[in-house]
């Protein structure tokens, strides 16, 4: 371009107002000359106007031009030399540029289609086949956190925000607050037969994040990884992005049935819902129990229990853990605070054999850099105050009655071939459904009645998938569980019904 042509483009560029209101007149120069240099408008070597010329055609002040043209010159897209002017700078190599590859087709010319994930980035981005997690009546995973005491919550963080002592607002070290690590090993010795010392105690982000600290640290890539069939589909997901080769077990009335099949693939890592699986909800017996312990230890296999709701029993007396019974340190034990208190509060704790408690908490410090102690120290004045247990005792009364509504109102599925086993814990009912049935479109009728509910077949892995779906009664209000569980009845009546 000429000299007269650049300036009647740059007044063209100016006058088409793709500019914010409140940005200042030079940077507008600015922005219209880049965009004139990225999209190859001012090619390389062009010569432009002098700022004087510029500011008399523009009818701007010549700093303003000056300011536009040094910042240019700052981040490389014009150089200027004494007696030559200002000029393009060669901003891309010749080999790439759109006008050399117009001459030689042989060069490949850059293009804007999406960038292609890797493998692993596939894994961890792919659908999960569920819908969406906006919480609705009976949607399962989700907690009633309208119930948390947030002025007391309030409070114990203000307590610990009045005077923050230096190390609370540095990257958690030695895998977490001490006072929290203390309280969790003294809860879970009483509540849950938890075998453990405080130092076995780390606190992480969540379920997700211990499974992901157990798979990075215990397991390489190309190992077999036993998981539940179905399965929690967070857990499978982690597993699968850290390279291990799933290996599915299914799982009957007892838990985790390994078949002779599956014990002539021995896994490095096992998870496992042993309390309450999810999402069919039932308990592992004590002979399994022993049988899994076993056969880890003799296979060199670790096992991860995911203890995620083990909080929430209405019958009986509570479940003691498989960790308790481990013998031969084979054992990680996953807990979290978010169906408990609220899932934003993103805290939960891994507890460790002995022998990798110092590689635990070096992994935990170089992969993921934890913090959060100021919420952490809150959280353990919760505990210790006896606020954590109150709360818990609260839950187990709101919950236990919203499973006993629901339950009730959906008695009547069993007449056209349901299967609704009873739930002494958990936060959610499995309803079991013909193997005939799509209950990906019994769902589907189910959401255009305003109802959320999950199909078991999603949780599958291979071709013969159990089908039935997951109702979650937490998040629900107590009043509407028996008008909203009589309506889901319906719809499962009339599709069992065609």
């Amino acid at each position: 371009m000429e000299s007269l042509p650049i300036t009647e483009w740059l007044q063209s560029e100016l006058k088409q107002g793709r500019f914010p209101a409140r940005m200042p007149a030079h940077r507008r120069v600015y922005e219209a000359i880049r965009r004139g240099i990225v999209s190859h408008h001012l090619n390389a070597g062009t010569r432009l106007p002098s700022t004087r010329r510029l500011a008399d055609e523009l009818r701007l002040s010549r700093n303003t031009l000056l300011a536009a043209f040094e910042q240019l010159h700052d981040e490389g897209y014009v150089v200027s030399q004494t007696g030559s002017g200002t000029r393009v700078a060669n901003t891309f190599p010749e080999e790439f540029s759109e006008r050399k590859n117009e001459k030689n087709a042989s060069i490949p010319v850059p293009h804007s289609e999406p960038t292609t994930l890797s493998i692993r980035g596939k894994n961890a981005a792919g659908e999960t086949e569920q819908p969406s997690y906006e919480v609705q009546p009976f949607a399962p995973g989700e907690d009633d956190f309208s119930a948390f005491p947030t002025q007391l919550w309030r409070r114990l963080l203000n307590r610990q925000w009045r005077a923050p002592q230096p190390a609370h607002l540095d990257y958690g070290h030695s895998g977490g607050f001490l006072p929290l690590r203390s309280a969790i090993a003294n809860y879970l010795r009483m509540s849950r037969a938890v075998n453990l010392t405080v130092e076995q105690v780390l606190i992480t982000s969540g379920t997700q994040q211990s499974i992901d600290l157990c798979a990075r640290l215990l397991s390489d890539e190309g190992d077999i990884a036993w998981v539940e069939n179905p399965c929690y589909w967070g857990a499978r997901r982690i597993l699968e992005v850290n390279g291990l080769k799933l290996h599915p077990v299914s799982v009957d009335a007892e838990g985790l049935s390994p078949s002779i099949e599956d014990f002539r693939c021995p896994p490095r890592l096992i998870y496992t819902t042993p309390s309450h699986q999810y999402p069919k909800g039932v308990v592992m017996s004590y002979g399994r129990r022993r049988l899994l312990l076993d056969y880890a230890s003799t296979n060199g296999s670790w096992i991860l229990e995911d203890d995620y709701d083990s909080e929430f029993r209405f019958e009986g007396h509570p479940l003691s853990s498989l960790q308790g019974m481990d013998q031969h340190d084979r054992v990680l034990y996953l807990g979290t605070f978010s169906k408990v208190m609220y899932p934003g509060i993103k805290l939960g704790y891994l507890v460790v054999p002995p022998n990798l408690t110092e590689s635990f908490k070096r992994g935990l410090y170089q992969l993921q850099r934890p913090g959060q102690v100021v919420i952490q120290a809150a959280l353990a004045e919760f505990i210790e105050e006896g606020h954590f247990a109150s709360h818990i005792r609260r839950l187990r009364q709101i919950y236990g009655e919203r499973r006993r509504l629901l339950q009730e109102s959906l008695s009547s599925v069993t007449s056209v071939g349901a299967n609704l086993p009873l739930a002494g814990s958990g936060l959610h009912l499995m309803v079991g459904l013909p193997p005939d049935c799509n209950d990906v479109r019994v769902t589907e009728l189910a959401a255009e009645q305003g109802l959320r509910v999950y199909p078991l077949s999603c949780y599958g892995i291979g071709e013969n998938r159990e089908k039935g779906l997951i109702i979650g009664y937490a998040y629900a209000a107590t009043e509407r569980i028996t008008p909203n569980g009589r309506k889901l009845a319906e719809v499962i009546q009339a599709a069992l019904s065609y």
